[in-house]
């Protein structure tokens, strides 16, 4: 028996306007009713702000009811969702822990218009969710959801290992967890950045090294990397970037973009460079990122604002503005609990 349900969300629109308006969903056998507490602000948000749909795609909160046949949740339970909606579960992709490049996938932006992070409420089936650990409180968990769970992937997944000397350009959303996570898997974690005033938090982050870039130019005389992290919000310029990685190396491209770059050709065959990009991450991996991150007692750094009209907005002046430090996440009501509208925490 199915059962429909009303909840509110915010959506985008062509001016770029946030729209509160009121949907409903069908609860299906295998669907779960979460309610949203937490709701991350991740920079490709911004490609949807102009678009019609309900907004947000890494949320946190708590199961509220469920479908006769969901098995693996209970009401009160912790859960999160992130980026892929739906996968089929028996593709190749499916059954080699790579879901999230399932070839039947539905993403947000793609599919289920209605459901956004960016909501009192969302409904997912059972096994797109993740059970949260005790240890990790739910107002930390959106940003993981999305860019740790990218960064995670890229990290675990092409053999870095550890002592290995890995560069990160860009302290931002991204960068800032890849540092957490590369310095505590035990690499050389190198880090690149156009804001000299970023220094001592990249070390305090478990960076050893710190290097301005001027015109997107680190200083000569910088060991190469094997591994180099592009978290910047703007596309590598690669005839600079190339140097910098040392032969038989890799580039991981993290950020979405719809710029093209050139691509110096002999550089890149002549030293066996890889270009690689890398989507979240599978459903097994975002488990193992959160339970590494429970163990070690490690945290995004975070803004928050309440998840009104408003607080959406200013969320988004402070993203575009450059000063998000260094993921935005937006409050539902019920859990403000009389916080200020903006805080930052480690």
């Amino acid at each position: 028996m199915t059962k429909t349900v009303e909840f509110n969300i915010f959506r985008g629109s062509e001016g770029g306007e946030i729209v509160p308006d009121t949907t409903r969903a069908t609860l299906g056998p295998g669907d779960v009713f979460v309610e949203i507490s937490h709701a991350g602000l991740c920079g490709t948000d911004r490609l949807f702000r102009t678009k019609g749909i309900a907004l947000g795609h890494e949320g946190a909160g708590t199961v509220r009811d469920a479908g006769g046949a969901v098995d693996q949740f209970r009401v009160g339970d912790k859960v999160g969702f992130g980026w892929v909606q739906k996968v089929c579960g028996h593709c190749d992709y499916c059954i080699t822990d790579k879901d999230q490049y399932c070839t039947h996938r539905e993403n947000y932006g793609t599919h289920g218009f209605e459901i956004g992070a960016f909501a009192t409420h969302a409904v997912w089936h059972e096994s797109m969710l993740i059970k949260l650990p005790d240890e990790l409180e739910c107002q930390y968990a959106p940003p993981l959801m999305c860019g740790g769970a990218t960064v995670w992937e890229a990290l675990t997944s092409d053999g870095i290992k550890p002592g290995d000397r890995v560069g990160i350009a860009g302290i931002g959303g991204l960068g800032h967890m890849a540092i957490q996570f590369a310095s505590t898997l035990g690499c050389d974690v190198v880090v690149f950045s156009r804001d000299a005033s970023k220094r001592d938090e990249a070390m305090s982050l478990g960076a050893k090294e710190f290097h301005v870039l001027q015109d997107g130019v680190a200083a000569t005389g910088v060991k190469q990397v094997r591994h180099l992290m592009w978290c910047a919000s703007i596309p590598p310029d690669l005839s600079q970037v190339l140097q910098r990685v040392a032969p038989d190396g890799t580039i991981h491209l993290l950020t979405i973009s719809y710029q093209s770059i050139p691509t110096p050709l002999l550089p890149l065959v002549s030293n066996g460079i890889r270009l690689r990009g890398s989507a979240v991450a599978s459903r097994l991996a975002i488990r193992k990122m959160l339970r590494f991150v429970a163990l070690h007692g490690l945290r995004p750094i975070t803004m928050t604002w309440p998840m009104t009209r408003d607080g959406i907005q200013a969320a988004f002046t402070t993203l575009e503005q450059g000063k998000m430090r260094y993921r935005g996440v937006l409050v539902g009501q019920r859990h403000l609990m009389g916080k200020p509208a903006v805080e930052v925490k480690r």
